[in-house]
């Protein structure tokens, strides 16, 4: 499994992903998740891809060659051809769907199912960002200002964070420590999640990324990042209350007058039996 998340600022986009692929608890592999298409100062792509790998490798060769109808008296679309990112997301769709005739029935036939989901985002010159979630049906939604960011993967013990902290107007760094938060407690929740990580800042209207690393045990930020979080989490959790049951004084009883609630209760005598 895997771990991947694209977010979608005022100021730019923040691509995270971590490399783990298994298939059992002895078959550990690590394999890049993250993929970048870029022609300088025309367009900047990335795409982040989890699920079944041999799909979405063959998805991430083949992108880069699919075509698609570009409409009458206009010629085929590729990613290097789009003119909007939607048309770059249609691109891929049309590449998962390829993928999908070509392999499908030989997977069901074997008992795998056809899993794969991707994150698109990017610029192409004279449009603004825009980033999609790609489903294995080749279908897709696109990121809004009340939705500003997807998950791929195991995204359930991240999520939290990433809901309580992100908004459009969150500064790219923020959203970047934000992202490799969220990270770390799926690492820490999840052994089919592991490093190292690609992390990639893309600035607005830039057209290119020179802020890209990738992240291993021995990265000094990202080794801060998991002894200060869990620590700080353990202070704030003491700094809370306990709860109290007999209310009393309590600022914030866990009791309150006429809020008593009990479930239902049967209760035995000395001698009986209940079958």
């Amino acid at each position: 499994m895997t771990y991947c998340i694209g977010i979608r600022l005022n100021a730019g986009l923040v691509f995270l992903s971590d490399s783990r692929t298994n298939a059992g608890m002895d078959q550990i592999s690590t394999f890049r998740k993250m993929m970048i298409y870029e022609k300088p100062g025309d367009r900047f792509m990335v795409l982040l891809s989890a699920g079944n790998l041999s799909i979405s490798q063959s998805v991430r060769e083949l992108l880069q060659v699919e075509r698609i109808d570009g409409g009458p008296d206009q010629p085929p679309l590729t990613i290097w051809s789009a003119q909007s990112m939607f048309d770059a997301a249609r691109v891929l769709g049309a590449t998962v769907r390829r993928v999908y005739e070509q392999d499908g029935p030989s997977l069901k036939a074997t008992g795998v199912d056809f899993n794969a989901s991707m994150i698109l985002g990017g610029q192409i010159n004279g449009e603004a960002m825009r980033m999609f979630l790609v489903y294995s049906a080749g279908n897709f939604i696109e990121a809004t200002r009340e939705t500003c960011f997807f998950q791929v993967g195991e995204s359930k013990y991240g999520k939290p964070i990433l809901d309580r902290v992100l908004t459009p107007q969150t500064p790219l760094d923020e959203a970047a420590k934000c992202a490799l938060v969220s990270m770390d407690s799926t690492l820490k929740s999840n052994l089919s999640v592991g490093l190292p990580l690609d992390l990639l800042v893309y600035r607005e209207g830039a057209m290119r990324s020179d802020e890209h690393v990738c992240i291993d045990e021995s990265n000094p930020y990202f080794r801060m990042i998991r002894e200060t979080w869990g620590q700080r989490l353990r202070e704030v959790f003491e700094g809370i209350d306990d709860p109290r049951w007999d209310g009393g004084d309590a600022e914030h009883p866990l009791i309150t007058a006429g809020g008593r609630y009990e479930p239902m209760r049967k209760v035995t005598h000395a001698g009986e039996h209940i079958v």
